[in-house]
């Protein structure tokens, strides 16, 4: 593992555990040639997923970058950290284990917003609002409409 402050190639590990759910394991590592101490986090992954975009573009499937979007909805809500991780972690073992190598990016957006619906209903409207692309007022309020209407 890569040192982030000197960028050494060698580091040892000081500590591993498994985080709550058994799904992660975190490792702190020191660095032998500065001495520096981070944490990194070590996840199984299934197989490699490709996404396909709107504009039909084929992209690397970014764990990381579905947690920045969902927990951009989830900015300033009283909802536990570990719940958010396991729901981000569901979404992608129903990825990884779908059969599908390459998976529309509307189709990830659908298990976000899915899954965001059963947790908080103010993140689900943030997270509606960036994917479906809101562009007026009269958006919010005809998708605000449609849950109360559910």
């Amino acid at each position: 593992m890569k040192c982030p402050y000197c960028g050494a190639n060698d580091t040892q590990v000081k500590d591993s555990r498994p985080t709550e759910d058994s799904a992660v394991i975190r490792r702190r590592r020191s660095c032998t040639n500065c001495g520096a101490r981070f944490t990194t986090f070590e996840r199984v992954q299934l197989r490699d997923l490709i996404v396909i975009k709107r504009d039909n573009k084929k992209v690397d499937f970014d764990r990381d970058k579905l947690a920045r979007s969902i927990m951009i909805s989830f900015r300033k809500r009283p909802i536990d950290a570990e719940k958010i991780e396991k729901m981000i972690t569901g979404i992608v073992r129903r990825l990884e284990t779908s059969g599908e190598n390459e998976i529309p990016s509307s189709k990830i957006g659908e298990m976000v917003m899915d899954a965001l619906a059963l947790i908080d209903q103010v993140a689900y409207v943030r997270f509606a609002s960036v994917y479906r692309n809101f562009r007026e007022a009269r958006d919010f309020e005809k998708f605000v409409g449609n849950l109360r209407e559910e």
